[in-house]
């Protein structure tokens, strides 16, 4: 499969297959929610069950479990109020408001997220209209088992591998700065102003890629920390997020590479652009597999070769030298995103390393509770040290 076939292909999961496969799995819980309520007490219609199944599978992929738990103390307090309202007042006129009102007033005063006020709402406003003026205490064994398949879905049949979630969000980034890169290359060899506005607006709006990468960064540590089948990956998920903290600095460096690029003088612009351009194909060939060790170490010889200066030695030249001390700042975070120690970046963009070796990068396993290593027998990316943690008391971690 060609590099542009794999682009496509990842393009249509992105737009396609991975939306069509989350709904599934939401349609399955809602089904099998219903389906179990159905069977341990086959009262009325067990609509609560199927309901907080689906609000907590639609959730963001790594969230999932902790949106179902919302969702859980959301639709048993909502249903509390409501049937104790109906105990309490029977047919009487103004029930729904007082449930409503009661429920959603004690879910924010006790600090509960955004969901699960909302849930508790809803809930005590369908327990009331549901409950024909009779208390009904199986609709709270309804949504404890809409939770709980909920929970066996999030957490055990459908828990997504933390450090694959994060790899693609490493992807997306990725790809969006090399965007970025391209169009400032584009703009360089012009003159139009416009296409220079739009280079660095496009690197600007790297904020909301960063952002996604930030919450993966996060829900993947509770992923591999709460799922019931990803314990094996912790260590994993905590080298990666070492990685994945560069592409935040790899971002701002492009960005601001973009706003002094365009004040260079007119006669250095060409060698620029080219410089540049090699810069943001090195990231985009990245995003194709940032878990890669074989794309990683050819990322690092790239990154290496564009960092050479560009205007040194000649006064006339000093904007280019900036820019070049700009693109080395970049350079290095890319050799530390790869795998590099601080110490070896350095000694590699002084040419005093003979070849920069790349660190196998954690694995993202097809199985389960380590059962990858055991059959395959521990991988050598297993074997070797978090490198990032071995730095010198001079060394200073961004």
């Amino acid at each position: 499969m060609t590099r542009r076939d794999r682009r496509v292909e990842a393009g249509w999961t992105r737009r396609y297959r991975l939306p069509a496969w989350l709904a599934l799995q939401a349609t399955a819980a809602a089904t099998a929610a219903w389906l179990v309520a159905n069977l341990v007490h086959g009262e009325d219609q067990p609509f609560f069950a199927p309901v907080a199944a689906v609000v907590a599978l639609t959730a963001p992929r790594g969230e999932r479990g902790l949106k179902a738990i919302q969702v859980l103390l959301g639709v048993f307090l909502g249903i509390m109020v409501g049937e104790i309202v109906i105990v309490a007042m029977g047919a009487g006129y103004g029930r729904l408001a007082i449930a409503a009102f009661v429920s959603l007033f004690i879910a924010t005063s006790i600090g509960n997220t955004r969901l699960a006020v909302t849930q508790a709402g809803v809930s005590a406003v369908l327990t009331v209209i549901a409950a024909g003026g009779e208390a009904g205490w199986h609709r709270l064994l309804d949504a404890a088992i809409g939770g709980g398949v909920a929970l066996i879905f999030t957490q055990v049949i459908f828990s997504p591998e933390p450090v694959a979630l994060l790899r693609q969000a490493e992807a997306s980034a990725l790809r969006e700065i090399a965007r970025g890169l391209s169009e400032t290359a584009d703009a360089l060899r012009g003159t139009d102003k416009d296409a220079a506005a739009r280079a660095v607006d496009t690197l600007r709006a790297l904020r909301t890629r960063l952002g996604e990468l930030a919450r993966l960064r996060s829900a993947g540590s509770r992923v591999a920390r709460r799922s019931a089948i990803w314990q094996s990956q912790r260590d994993h998920i905590a080298r990666e997020k070492d990685a994945a903290d560069r592409l935040e600095l790899i971002a701002g460096g492009c960005v601001l590479l973009a706003r002094v690029a365009f004040e260079a003088m007119p006669p250095g612009r060409e060698a620029l652009a080219e410089r540049i351009r090699a810069l943001g194909a090195l990231l985009d060939r990245l995003a194709d597999a940032p878990g890669d060790r074989d794309v990683r170490q050819q990322a690092v010889g790239d990154a290496l070769a564009v960092s050479r200066p560009l205007g040194a030695g000649d006064p006339s030249d000093r904007e280019l030298a900036a820019v070049s001390s700009i693109v080395a700042v970049v350079v290095r975070d890319i050799l530390l995103f790869a795998g590099l120690t601080p110490l070896e970046a350095a000694k590699a963009m002084r040419g005093e390393l003979a070849r920069a070796e790349v660190p196998h990068p954690p694995t993202a396993p097809l199985l389960p509770f380590g059962l990858d290593r055991r059959r395959r027998g521990r991988r050598s990316s297993d074997k070797l040290p978090d490198r990032n943690s071995d730095r010198s008391d001079g060394d200073v971690k961004d």
